[in-house]
C-alpha cells in the first residue's frame, strides 16, 4: 500500500506542475491519483519507469487521443496486451525542450566566452545551439532582442536579469546521456515530438525547428553514466577547446536520478568547479538539487537557474518566463572569479 500511495503522490504532484500548462495531462494525472486500479499498473512498473510524463507519451505513441479524457487513458492501461508496457520499457523521457534557453542564455552570458558547452543529459542534443538562436525577453521595461527573428524564444522576464547584449560564442559543444537519440534518425524524432505535451503547438513547432538547426551540425553525445563518465568529459572537452570556458549544464535531467546520486553529482559538480575545470549551469526542481535552491522561495511547477552551485533565477518548467533572484553585481563577481 505504501508504493501505491507513492504512486498516487507523484502523479498528484505532476497534476499541480501541469495545471495551467496542460489541462489534459493535469486532469489525467488526478484521474490516475485516485484510480487504484492505474495506481496498481502503474505500481508494477520499475520506478523509473512510473513517471507520469513516459506513461502519457507511451498511451499516446499508441493512439490514445490528447487532448481526450481520462478515460481512453484508464482502457489502454489496463487492457494492454503488452505492447504499450514494452514501450515505456524501452523508451525514455528525454524531451529537448529548447524553449529553456531562453532562461539559460543570461547564465551563460556571465561568463567569459568563448564557450565550450557540455550538457548532461543532453537527449538529442537540441539545447546545444543557444548561438543559433533569437531571443526576446520580456521585461517591464519593454522587449529585450537578440540575434535573429527566426528561430526565435521569448521568454517574460522579472527581475533585475542581466539580459546579454551579445549571442553566447560556442567553440565546442557535446553531450552525454544514457541514451543518446541520433538527430537524424526520425523514430526517434517522432518520440521527442510525442513527448511535447498535447496542447502544445507552439513547442511542436520548435521542436522541429531546433531539429532542423541540429540536422545541419549534429551533435557528438557520449553514450554513459554521467556519474561515472563525467569527469574524464569534462577533461576531454576542456582538450579540444582548451582557449575556451568549460561549462557544464543540465536542465530537467537530475530528478532522474536516486535521491543518493543526486548528493554524488552535487559534489562532483561542486568538486570541479572548486578546482576551476568548469562552470556549472544547473537548471532543476526545487527539491531535486537543494545546495543550489537553498533559502529560494520556488512556486509549484518552476525549476532553479544556478550557476555554480548559487540560484540566480526561478524559471518556468519549458522556459516561458524567469524571475530573477541574485543581484547582479554579486553574481557578476563570484562567475569571474
Amino acid at each position: 500500500m505504501e508504493l501505491y500511495g507513492a504512486v498516487a503522490d507523484d502523479y498528484l504532484d505532476f497534476a499541480s506542475y501541469a495545471d495551467g500548462d496542460s489541462p489534459t495531462f493535469a486532469d489525467w494525472a488526478r484521474g490516475v491519483a485516485a484510480d487504484p486500479q492505474v495506481v496498481a499498473w502503474i505500481a508494477g512498473l520499475p520506478p523509473i519507469k512510473q513517471q507520469p510524463n513516459l506513461v502519457f507519451a507511451a498511451a499516446r505513441w499508441h493512439g490514445v487521443p490528447a487532448p481526450g479524457p481520462y478515460a481512453a487513458l484508464r482502457e489502454a492501461l489496463l487492457r494492454d496486451d503488452g505492447r504499450l508496457r514494452a514501450t515505456i520499457l524501452a523508451r525514455s523521457t528525454q524531451t529537448n525542450e529548447v524553449g529553456r534557453l531562453a532562461t539559460l542564455v543570461p547564465a551563460f552570458g556571465l561568463l567569459e566566452g568563448p564557450l565550450a558547452l557540455l550538457e548532461v543529459g543532453a537527449s538529442a542534443g537540441l539545447t546545444l545551439y543557444p548561438d543559433r538562436w533569437g531571443y526576446a525577453w520580456l521585461t517591464a521595461d519593454g522587449p529585450v532582442t537578440l540575434g535573429s527573428e527566426s528561430p526565435r524564444l521569448s521568454c517574460e522576464v522579472q527581475g533585475p536579469a542581466p539580459l546579454p547584449i551579445r549571442l553566447p560564442e560556442v567553440a565546442w559543444r557535446g553531450g552525454i546521456d544514457l541514451n543518446p537519440l541520433d538527430v537524424t534518425d526520425d523514430d526517434a524524432m517522432a518520440w521527442l515530438t510525442t513527448l511535447v505535451w498535447p496542447e502544445h503547438d507552439d513547442r511542436r513547432a520548435r521542436l522541429q525547428q531546433a531539429i532542423e538547426v541540429a540536422r545541419t551540425d549534429p551533435p557528438t553525445i557520449a553514450r554513459g553514466d554521467l556519474l561515472e563518465r563525467l569527469p574524464d568529459l569534462v577533461e576531454q572537452a576542456a582538450s579540444y577547446a582548451p582557449d575556451a570556458t568549460l561549462v557544464v549544464f543540465h536542465s530537467a535531467v537530475i530528478a532522474y536520478l536516486e535521491d543518493a546520486d543526486r548528493r554524488r553529482f552535487a559534489r562532483t559538480m561542486a568538486g570541479l568547479v572548486e578546482s576551476g575545470r568548469c562552470h556549472w549551469v544547473s537548471n532543476e526542481g526545487p527539491r531535486v538539487l537543494p545546495e543550489v535552491t537553498g533559502t529560494t522561495a520556488v512556486p509549484p511547477g518552476r525549476f532553479v537557474l544556478g550557476l555554480d552551485g548559487r540560484p540566480l533565477a526561478v524559471t518556468h518548467g519549458h522556459g516561458r518566463s524567469m524571475v530573477w533572484v541574485e543581484p547582479v553585481a554579486d553574481v557578476s563577481s563570484r562567475a569571474a572569479r
